[in-house]
């Protein structure tokens, strides 16, 4: 064969395999939005503004990640947000209490989000129930105890390691929180993990077909467990995240956070079907969401419409996943 020939059946499969890539249309999408709003609008294109987009999406961010690895099994997470919320206002308010000192509060507000998700786990695999089932439920429950546990009351005076994160340095000419950077941390150490361990091939067999997983040799129970309550104690450093950037715990927060981390990951190319998406994808997921609602606000555009517009996306993204899906069949 010559290298003429090589070059010529080699070079279709490399463009065809970027061209069908999960993340390539989420990419295009971000990059002519990011286009769109720098002509339409003077003060979208500056660092400034793209650090403050960050910001605004470094908690549903977070929690997208918990949804990602959620969906790659064909699940499906409507707790995050609630759940999130609970183990914010149980931080905040050991915290400033003083019943714990700051440290020990995060770390139980930690642990508390992972044992949501280990419930949520241990029902939807050892009952079994829909995913869809379970984490409705676990919404109103976490949802209640928030309520309950808060009083309703907002929880100020937080100390400092409790909002550190939401403090800035400055990086040229426009300042960076801490909280981006851990956002973008997880964001890489899951992409690595996902894509490069045995752990992460695991998660999308078991997406993909948990009878052939199983007979493979992977523990498919032990792994649906064990993502539920990764997931939450992701939703624990989102929670943490939040505090930072609020500094304060808000029983209110997080009501629509589910659905906008269910809309990033969808947005990112990651298949509502299981076992096809990236957790990378996700994050340009996020930041289509956080795009949009910045340029359409820089626009004067209200934010019922900005709503509408995130929907229509979400609708448009998972057509062409169900497409795709056929056309490979």
């Amino acid at each position: 064969m010559t290298a003429t020939t090589y070059t010529e059946l080699k070079g279709p499969t490399t463009a065809r395999r970027l061209l069908t890539a999960p993340t390539t249309g989420p990419l295009a999408a971000l990059l002519l939005a990011c286009a769109f709003f720098s002509v339409t609008t003077d003060q979208f294109l500056s660092g400034g503004n793209f650090s403050l987009i960050v910001q605004q999406v470094m908690v549903v961010g977070t929690l997208a990640i918990g949804q990602t690895l959620i969906i790659l099994t064909a699940g499906i997470d409507l707790s995050c947000g609630a759940v999130m919320a609970f183990g914010s206002i149980v931080i905040a308010k050991m915290a400033a209490q003083g019943s714990l000192p700051p440290l020990a509060a995060i770390a139980l507000g930690l642990l508390v989000c992972a044992g949501f998700g280990l419930a949520n786990g241990l029902l939807v695999q050892m009952v079994p129930l829909p995913p869809f089932i379970v984490t409705l439920g676990m919404l109103n429950v976490a949802f209640a105890l928030t309520h309950i546990y808060s009083e309703d009351q907002t929880i100020s005076n937080l100390p400092a390691p409790l909002t550190a994160l939401g403090e800035t340095f400055p990086l040229g000419y426009t300042d960076i929180t801490y909280g981006s950077l851990v956002t973008i941390a997880l964001f890489l150490l899951f992409a690595y993990a996902l894509g490069s361990t045995a752990w992460g091939r695991h998660v999308y067999a078991l997406g993909n077909s948990p009878e052939s997983a199983r007979l493979n040799g992977v523990r498919t129970a032990r792994l649906t467990i064990g993502v539920y309550t990764l997931a939450g104690l992701t939703y624990g450093i989102a929670a943490l995240l939040l505090i930072s950037r609020t500094g304060v715990g808000d029983p209110q927060a997080g009501q629509t956070d589910n659905l906008d981390s269910i809309s990033a990951v969808v947005l990112g190319g990651t298949s509502l079907f299981g076992g096809r998406g990236a957790v990378l994808g996700t994050f340009i997921g996020v930041l289509i969401v956080g795009v949009f609602r910045n340029g359409l606000q820089l626009m004067g555009v209200s934010s019922v419409y900005q709503t509408l517009i995130t929907g229509v996306l979400v609708i448009l993204a998972v057509t062409v996943d169900q497409i795709s899906r056929k056309k490979a069949r």
